[in-house]
């Protein structure tokens, strides 16, 4: 019988600066992204306007490389940097 999602439910480390907005890891990237995304709806870091638009604060600036909008699927690039 084969093994169901073994590489996505991986624990992986999460990086200082992804630490800061998700809690210290390891953690799957399951996880680290339904975290993330309380993070983001909690500070109210969604563009009204535009919904799939993250407007950065000072912590998700540095995941995201210093970019203060990205969208939610280069946030998905962004976040896995720092995960290994």
């Amino acid at each position: 019988m084969a093994k169901a999602n073994t590489g996505f439910m991986k624990p992986l480390n999460v990086s200082a600066e992804l630490a800061a907005v998700v809690g210290a890891g390891p953690m799957p990237r399951s996880e680290v992204v339904k975290k993330l995304w309380v993070y983001i709806k909690g500070k109210d870091l969604q563009d009204p306007k535009n919904k799939r638009n993250i407007v950065a604060d000072e912590n998700l600036k540095k995941v995201f490389g210093g970019k203060a909008v990205v969208d939610m699927f280069e946030m998905t690039k962004l976040v896995s940097k720092h995960l290994s």
